[in-house]
């Protein structure tokens, strides 16, 4: 039975050899997003710090990478870095942002922080509309595609492995497998060790924890700053993925996908998040594949329930039942046992 549980791990290698560009896509969609979402739920769920920004650490993420690893020409600027050397960068940037945001996180909390925090979506979007040299304003700007010890991740190349030609999505799949891995891993190493311990208590028993030495202030903003460095990777996935860096994706409604992903998945868990996040990511991709055949749910532009609407209609719904219903997230479900259980004697 033990090593039936690496079975999934194992079965996560395959879809690059059987599925097409749709399901590739959507599930580099989902590991982005899952990465992002295991930042706020340290911060939210481990914490309990409330932030409604960490759309806006997602989009530093993203438009660092292109900053970093874009070429200059007579529109846009960039640094023209090696992409590896981009993405640590990307990364950086955005837990500069965090640190620089971080004696707000750490002195406000609830509904407060939240509200403080809102800012820098309004902040956020206000930059990439305007600065056009670096983000090329309302269309977005083309992403680099990231290229490893000379090995370029995109459709060209004739890497055929069992005879199956592998493009961009294909090879930027086991990337994105080992992102979501190690950020999942360390992660979980935050949580069981003395700092998740503390995260918790703070989550808690504020006051106790204070009492018993644990700095709060800076515990908090630590987090926070760890958060968004986790939606910055996310943020650079994301990018890769869909190869354009647009604004109007990094707004309001991506901070509230967000927090639906932590709560539907089960908050301070790695687990849920990354349930919650398949769950909220896959659902709009799904209705707008299949809109022709389901009712209620019109192809966009028709005048009828988009798919993106319909999609957070239900997930709004299923928020509302995992509140009263199941508070601890989809993760608290169980699977009965088909194991019939020993009749005891009295």
């Amino acid at each position: 039975m033990s090593k039936l549980r690496y079975l999934p791990l194992l079965l996560l290698l395959l879809p690059p050899f059987y599925l097409d560009l749709f399901w590739l896509q959507a599930g580099l969609f989902v590991m982005a997003a899952a990465i992002g979402a295991i930042g706020l739920n340290l911060l939210t769920g481990s914490t309990g710090q409330l932030s409604m920004g960490h759309s806006f650490f997602l989009a530093v993420g993203a438009y660092g990478y292109v900053y970093f690893a874009g070429e200059s020409d007579e529109h846009l600027v960039g640094l023209g870095l090696p992409p590896v050397v981009a993405i640590v960068c990307a990364v950086v940037l955005a837990g500069l942002a965090g640190l620089a945001f971080s004696p707000i996180a750490g002195r406000l909390s609830g509904v407060y922080l939240g509200i403080a925090s809102l800012a820098l979506i309004f902040i956020g979007q206000h930059v990439l509309f305007n600065v056009h040299d670096v983000t090329g304003g309302y269309n977005g700007r083309a992403v680099p595609p990231l290229e490893i010890f000379g090995f370029t991740f995109d459709n060209s190349g004739d890497v055929a492995p069992f005879g199956i030609p592998f493009g961009g999505l294909e090879k930027l799949w086991f990337v994105g497998l080992i992102l979501l891995g190690v950020s999942a891993l360390f992660a979980l190493g935050v949580l069981r060790s003395r700092p998740g311990r503390a995260m918790n208590l703070i989550r808690d028993q504020q006051t106790a924890a204070g009492v018993i030495g644990i700095p709060v202030a800076r515990t908090r903003a630590a987090v926070f700053t760890l958060s968004s460095m986790y939606a910055g990777l996310g943020g650079v996935l994301l990018a890769l993925t869909f190869q354009r860096a647009v604004p109007d994706y990094f707004g309001m409604l991506l901070a509230l996908d967000y927090l639906a992903m932590i709560v539907i998945g089960g908050l301070g868990s790695v687990t849920g998040a990354i349930v919650g996040a398949t769950f909220v990511t896959l659902l709009p991709q799904l209705l707008t594949r299949y809109s022709d055949s389901l009712p209620l749910v019109s192809p966009p532009g028709t005048g009828g329930v988009s798919p993106a609407d319909a999609a957070r209609y239900l997930y709004g719904a299923a928020v509302v039942g995992i509140v009263l219903f199941l508070p601890a997230g989809l993760r608290g479900l169980r699977i009965p046992s088909l194991t019939p259980r020993k009749e005891t004697t009295p």
